[in-house]
């Protein structure tokens, strides 16, 4: 979710056509809080978090209303209330989410075959293929919107440019639910008033040592000499903003997305001290995470363990195992050996999370001749046999079935394709 709350908006009220302009980002507005709204209309125009309830819960999304006020993703929810003490907080629903973002990347694909879905809300087009068939890119995105609009209610905005990262500029420029194109010869115009933090890769920190050299706009950055910048920031650091900074992009919009890893992490209501319900929490997210890698016809190599401690320190732990895995038992029972090296009697753990990473496609992954894990290969497969056809939950591991020893749990499930 960006942070943009509609002011400053810009948009191409009139046709704009340059042949050259033919890459489109498409970014719905305010999305899992717009899904929301389509149940609750009457909220509408009011400012609406979606989140948890809890004290240690995180803000999801928010609608524009509640953005003036401050309000952003992963904001602790405490702190939201209190910038916004009037805003209106639901749960959030993922399932819907999927739906929704499953809708509106094919009526994408509708448009061209060159989609490159970036999140579940947002996707990079090439229409250069399209515009003897459908017409200029604005015309295309003109169409596009209403189509995302009256098939499922929802708003998007759109940037058009010739590059990429002028697209996605463009799109949030355009928020909410606007149409920008920036036309070749106009995007330094365009590009060089905006404030650094436009420039991707620049965060609180690279903002704060390109401030110390007197710079406050990209137009500041592309007119310094390019050696400050590499001494400043380093080689590459240097190079990319520069190059960003006059524009240059050199990416194609690619239709291969690769899983970078597959995980899931629970923020607890308050700081738990119990071993016990620790590993309770590892065997459900391990269960969890193994399902979601044969879903996607994916094993992985190496396990990684995260707790944060209550004084927000972090630590994450990997191993790599011997063979590939997409089951749950197997994955529970190396995060907790890994688990049982960082263990300490006197820790209060805020949140812990389990992720597989290094991942191959399942179909080709090699396993030993003898595999030690094939009763549980059978269990977890009939498990999944029974999920598809009654629904998940119903089986699961039998420590699992007893009610959880917390009384509530933020789940914050990691953005990767195989959840979009």
């Amino acid at each position: 979710m960006s942070k943009q709350d509609g002011r400053g908006r810009q948009v191409s009220a009139e046709p704009v056509d340059d042949p050259a302009a033919t890459i489109m980002h498409l970014d719905l507005d305010a999305f899992f809080a717009s899904v929301e709204l389509l149940e609750r209309p009457e909220l509408r125009g009011l400012p609406v978090i979606v989140g948890g309830r809890g004290g240690r819960s995180v803000v999801t999304a928010a609608t524009y209303e509640a953005r003036k006020y401050g309000v952003n993703s992963a904001m602790p929810m405490s702190i939201a209330l209190r910038r916004c003490p009037k805003a209106v907080v639901l749960e959030p629903h993922f399932e819907r989410y999927r739906h929704f973002s499953s809708v509106v990347m094919g009526l994408c694909g509708d448009v061209t075959p060159l989609v490159e879905q970036l999140s579940i809300d947002e996707a990079f087009l090439d229409v250069a293929g399209a515009r003897k068939l459908l017409g200029a890119p604005w015309e295309i995105g003109t169409a596009l919107r209403n189509r995302v609009y009256s098939q499922t209610g929802l708003t998007c905005s759109i940037g058009v440019a010739t590059t990429k990262f002028i697209a996605k500029l463009a799109s949030g420029l355009a928020k909410p639910d606007g149409l920008l194109v920036v036309p070749g010869d106009a995007t330094l115009e365009f590009l060089h008033p905006l404030p650094i933090s436009a420039l991707w890769g620049v965060g609180a920190k690279t903002a704060e040592q390109l401030e110390r050299l007197g710079l406050r706009t990209v137009g500041d950055v592309a007119n310094t000499p390019l050696s400050s910048l590499t001494k400043a920031l380093g080689a590459a650091a240097g190079q990319k903003l520069f190059d960003l900074s006059w524009a240059r992009d050199p990416r194609n919009v690619s239709t291969e997305r690769e899983e970078k890893s597959v995980g899931h992490e629970v923020t607890f209501e308050y700081d738990v001290t119990d071993s016990a319900v620790l590993r309770r929490e590892l065997l459900r997210m391990s269960d969890q995470v193994g399902v979601r890698l044969r879903r996607a016809g994916l094993m992985g190599r190496t396990v990684v363990l995260k707790l944060r401690y209550g004084d927000f320190t972090t630590i994450t732990r990997s191993r790599k195992l011997d063979e590939p895995t997409d089951l749950g038992r197997r994955i529970y029972e190396e995060v907790i050996d890994v688990y049982a090296g960082v263990e300490r009697s006197d820790a209060r753990i805020r949140l812990v999370g389990v992720r597989m990473e290094q991942l191959v496609p399942a179909a080709g992954a090699t396993v030993g001749l003898w595999d030690p894990d094939e009763g549980w290969r059978d269990a977890e497969d009939a498990i999944d046999a029974v999920s598809d056809r009654f629904g998940r939950g119903l089986v699961r591991p039998a420590s699992l079935v007893s009610p959880p020893r917390l009384s509530s749990l933020t789940a914050i499930p990691h953005k990767t394709p195989a959840d979009q």
